[in-house]
């Protein structure tokens, strides 16, 4: 009778056990089949020095403050100059807005109706703006009205338009890095979000225009300017950022020009070592010298009106030179904590992702990813040695962009070598990416998730998260019938065999 009764009981619990285990499957699958709210969105224009580029996000409405969800819908750029040529040209004015609204109806159609008036929509602009909030405060102070009415008129949830400090953007392009790295969280085994072993960090190199910004984490005792504090996921991490004005990509080509103007025994003919031999081209003075960047430079005749022909020289070794000119590396004096134009930066250290213009000068090089020093040196060298018409037949790139790519690739060696002090060792772990997870690597995504109070100052690492709860229960309750199971049925057996 005991026995018949040990036996009954180890199968009520084993049918116990079937029925949780199909509970659980239930649950789960009803969870992510019916009751998942859907998405949420975001937009933010990347207002730079040469463009303005849109970006759309997405992420699953039930995880607003997790990490690790959000995605890229949409990138568009918008075609025309920056933001902060609005108003020099009529013509060119027109044709802008022509394509912001193209770019924006593309945005529209990317998001349910239903969820226009819930999106937020903001507006970053940067070193292009910087520089002429410094040189004209007046008309950078209407452009960005002008901007914000036509933001306001969307159908969407306006937050902000302003001028972001280059320090800003550097931390937000930091923060981007590494939260699409998932290096701030990362779900466990039992689908908690947990602090990664070890918490790495990446460091973060953005190259534009008219800046370029270096972000990375460093120790608690570093001392110096540039380093901010930031709490994020309820940790503290203390961050270096420096941002250079007027030593983005395309104002630095124009210090390398002036440069060689001012050289030059004839300033209406210049030969540049940085562009291929067998090219040449005529442009005004006022590209050169008209930027607040390039102002101090000016020649003594100085007329915007005046034309300069430009030769290629097709020499790298001279081009290192040149670009090496617009540098102020003796002010650091030997310092180990230095970077160049005598500012102070901690030594490097982790890894790094490069991205925007350093990511496209890779790409022109075709050493996309990680490469050696070495590879990156040799390669440049054989790009700067080849003439024109074997550039044009060898590389499918635009002519306007195919001309400097011998200049990009001896600044971006400059800079992370002479300035930033990247060695034979530390340059191998540099990746030069575009993007992380079919993401673009931007600034803008930490720009959103940092005023949207999407990454929140106390960390959410409960072991069981609130809508898990149940599964956890099911789960714990499974087990513990399996295991009295089992007992019963050992139970059972020592019974039988006796």
């Amino acid at each position: 009778m005991a026995s018949k009764l040990v036996a009954a009981l180890a199968s009520f619990l084993l049918l116990s056990s079937v029925g949780v285990v199909i509970a659980i499957a239930i649950i789960q699958i009803y969870k992510i089949t019916y009751l998942s709210p859907g998405l949420k969105y975001g937009i933010v224009l990347d207002c730079g020095s040469s463009r303005t580029t849109v970006y759309l996000y997405d992420w699953p409405a039930e995880k607003e403050n997790d990490t690790g969800v959000i995605k890229e819908k949409l990138q568009c750029n918008v075609k025309g100059p920056g933001i902060s040529d609005l108003g020099l040209n009529s013509s060119q004015d027109k044709e802008t807005w022509i394509h912001f609204k193209k770019c924006m109806a593309q945005v529209k159609q990317g998001i349910p109706a239903s969820a226009h008036n819930s999106t937020p929509i903001f507006l970053g602009a940067t070193a292009g703006m910087r520089l002429l909030q410094h040189q004209n405060e007046t008309a950078s102070n209407q452009i960005l009205l002008d901007m914000k009415n036509y933001l306001q008129s969307l159908p969407f949830q306006f937050q902000n338009a302003s001028i972001i400090s280059g320090e800003e953007e550097g931390l937000y392009g930091w923060i981007t890095v590494n939260y699409l790295m998932d290096n701030f969280l990362q779900k466990d085994l039992w689908n908690s979000w947990v602090r990664p072993h070890g918490a790495q960090t990446a460091g973060s190199l953005d190259l534009g225009g008219a800046s370029t910004q270096i972000a990375f984490a460093t120790t608690d005792d570093a001392r110096g300017e540039g380093l901010t504090k930031v709490v994020l996921y309820g940790y503290e991490y203390t961050v270096y950022t420096h941002s250079f004005l007027c030593f983005g990509k395309n104002e630095a080509e124009k210090t390398v020009l002036a440069k060689l103007v001012q050289g030059s025994t004839d300033p209406n003919n210049v030969q540049n070592p940085c562009y291929p031999l067998g090219f040449n081209i005529t442009m005004r003075e006022d590209f050169i010298f008209g930027s607040e960047c390039t102002r101090k430079l000016r020649v003594a005749d100085y007329n915007p009106e005046r034309n300069i022909t430009i030769f290629g020289g097709g020499d790298a070794a001279e081009c290192r030179k040149a670009v090496r000119h617009i540098f102020d590396l003796s002010s650091c004096h030997g310092s180990q904590n230095c970077s160049f134009n005598g500012v102070y930066q901690p030594p490097v250290s982790g890894k790094f992702k490069a991205y925007a213009g350093f990511y496209y000068t890779a790409w022109a090089l075709r050493l996309i990813g990680s490469s050696t020093l070495d590879q990156f040196n040799s390669t440049l060298w054989s790009f700067c040695s080849m003439d024109w018409p074997n550039l044009k037949q060898n590389y499918s790139i635009t002519e306007k962009h195919l001309k400097s790519y011998c200049y990009s690739a001896n600044y971006v060696y400059t800079i992370l070598v002479d300035g930033y002090k990247f060695n034979t060792e530390s340059w191998d772990h540099i990746s030069f990416e575009r993007q992380v997870k079919n993401t673009s690597i931007a600034w803008t995504l930490g720009y959103m998730l940092t005023l949207s109070n999407m990454i929140p100052a106390e960390a959410k690492l409960v072991r069981l998260p609130i809508d898990n709860t149940l599964f956890a229960g099911l789960l714990f309750l499974f087990s513990a019938l399996i295991i009295i199971t089992l007992v019963f049925l050992i139970i059972f057996l020592i019974r039988m065999c006796y």
